[in-house]
């Protein structure tokens, strides 16, 4: 299917739904995680190891890299299934299916990627293999494929509440890389038709500095259906002040799919910039047509880039200086979900590849894994 031309009938659940489990991919792109990914790796495997007590993960690796990740996880094979999956990077939030149900079916969701912009502004030169990331998981796992080849779309640029309100930015969704022969209403209508909602919040900005022209899910998130978190700095003088004010106007004028008005609770980013230091430079290995980095540039470090998973919320951490910001993040987000586990990740090398938790991680809705694998 070339666009979404009619209500597809399914409606995309909400991550802090019950999961089946989580799909992730493992790192090894020099101009992400460097000629030696060992910390990049130290993190994504933190992540998988706590996800590991709460639901299953399916981690795509490298043909050539398989067996090597299977023997890292070798006392998770139960929990840890390693699917043999080439990519050309991490993000499996953005390459990987949007998962969408209706009643006892399942369908996964294989949009268009470009790597956050194609030719206009996109991050790297070659993205075959992350477009085709979708399919072959769904294929992996025997579930049934929804093809959108004429819509680009990341999982990153889409969140929604499970009860017919979905979020996202207009920054992103608007960015002339992604889909500039549609306007926004007609972008606004495949959504709705293919992921069963009723109503678009769109939320003007994202994070300063985010190089996927602001994915909402970097500065907004919602917690339960009409209440949601927002990135936020006091600090008027800091760029990301007026992106998250921008942000708070629209939101609190506004009502979700069914009629509430929104609570937004204000999440404060790290207190101190984190910026790429001349050791991360030292460690990237860029390729021709990739974006490339330079020392003490500000990354686009946020608290809402969170994942729910069964029981807990996984939050990034950066250490050193903003480590009380990193307990004030735990704190908040602890007490808006009382009923979860918060577990703090340490981050920063996930970070300087462009993302973070969330970026990486992919939720599977309960009753979509059925049967074997097809491996």
């Amino acid at each position: 299917m070339r666009l979404p031309s009619e209500p597809s009938g399914y409606t995309m659940p909400a991550e802090y739904a019950r999961h089946d489990g989580t799909l992730m991919i493992w790192p090894v792109r020099p101009g992400s995680w460097g000629r030696d990914p060992k910390a990049a790796q130290e993190a994504f495997s933190a992540v998988i190891r706590q996800l590991a007590f709460h639901e299953r993960v399916f981690l795509l690796a490298d043909p050539a890299d398989a067996d090597d990740v299977r023997n890292r996880f070798a006392d998770l094979s139960s929990r840890v299934t390693v699917l043999p999956v080439p990519t050309d990077d991490a993000w499996a939030r953005d390459v990987g299916p949007t998962i969408v149900t209706k009643k006892d079916e399942a369908a996964g969701i294989s949009w268009r990627f470009n790597a956050w912009g194609g030719t206009y502004d996109g991050l790297y030169a070659h993205w075959e293999k992350d477009d085709a990331a979708a399919e072959a998981f769904c294929r992996a796992v025997n579930l049934p494929v929804i093809r959108y080849d004429d819509f680009v779309l990341e999982g990153g640029a889409i969140h929604t509440d499970g009860d017919g309100t979905l979020m996202v930015t207009e920054s992103c969704l608007l960015s002339p890389g992604r889909n500039p022969a549609l306007t926004k209403e007609a972008i606004g209508e495949c959504l709705m038709k293919a992921l069963g909602t009723d109503k678009i919040l769109w939320l003007p900005r994202g994070i300063y500095q985010d190089e996927t022209n602001e994915h909402v899910d970097n500065v907004c998130a919602f917690i339960a259906p009409g209440e949601v978190v927002l990135a936020w700095t006091d600090d008027e003088t800091d760029p990301q002040y007026a992106l998250s004010r921008a942000d708070l106007d629209y939101l609190e004028a506004q009502t979700d799919a069914r009629g509430r008005r929104l609570k937004v609770h204000l999440l404060p980013i790290p207190d101190h910039p984190v910026l790429i230091r001349e050791d991360d430079m030292a460690n990237f290995v860029f390729e021709e047509g990739e974006d490339t980095r330079e020392a003490g540039e500000r990354l686009a470090a946020s608290y809402v880039n969170f994942y729910f998973a069964n029981d807990c919320l996984l939050v990034p951490q950066f250490g050193g200086e903003n480590a009380p910001s990193d307990a004030r993040a735990r704190r908040i987000l602890q007490e808006l979900c009382p009923h979860r586990e918060v577990i703090g990740i340490p981050a920063r090398a996930i970070l300087t590849g462009g993302g973070n938790i969330h970026c990486i991680t992919q939720q599977i809705p309960e009753g979509v894994i059925k049967g074997g694998l097809s491996c």
